[in-house]
């Protein structure tokens, strides 16, 4: 199975990444790649950007990994509610590239930390809702609350109802996958 992991964050020390890459590692014997978004930094879109110069090749590299997948993991940064400006723009990138959905209609485990009791479950909601309508076969999610109190760069997730619920989550999505 090929598995596509990021954060939808483009903070160099985001919790997201923590976090992403943590669950990534929990597929071991499958082809996963952690991917950085800040390598693929693009102008702000616009309809004016698209019709000038059209959709730039670093959304169709995206839109190329995406489509070489089976899974893809997203851990999404909560900014005011919202996507990441970062991920917002990548988002709004490959959804303009015709004859395809911004997913690939892939199937997606989405996840979110924050500093905070809610753990990304605005924006977690939100994608979950939205995904769907842009090709993201959303078949889990999980949200990390309190992230420095429930995660350490060296165990992974310390709380050990969370630690349960993010394996029951993981070998759901692997009989998913194998069937």
């Amino acid at each position: 199975m090929k598995i596509l992991a990021f954060a939808a964050s483009n903070h160099s020390n985001s919790i997201n990444k923590q976090l992403v890459s943590h669950i990534s590692g929990k597929f071991e014997g499958h082809d996963v790649e952690l991917l950085d978004i800040n390598d693929y930094e693009m102008p702000i879109y616009s309809i004016d950007r698209e019709v000038s110069g059209g959709v730039p090749k670093l959304a169709e590299d995206f839109a190329a990994k995406i489509d070489g997948t089976d899974l893809l993991i997203i851990s999404l940064a909560e900014y005011n509610g919202s996507y990441s400006t970062a991920f917002k723009n990548i988002f709004d990138w490959i959804s303009r590239i015709p004859n395809r959905s911004a997913f690939g209609d892939k199937k997606v485990f989405l996840t979110a930390t924050a500093p905070g009791p809610k753990g990304g479950l605005t924006i977690l909601e939100i994608a979950k809702a939205r995904f769907p309508y842009n090709g993201g076969d959303v078949i889990e999610d999980f949200s990390l609350p309190n992230f420095s109190e429930n995660f350490d760069i060296e165990r992974g997730i310390i709380d050990e109802e969370k630690k349960k619920e993010l394996e029951a989550k993981i070998e759901k999505l692997k009989q998913v996958l194998e069937n």
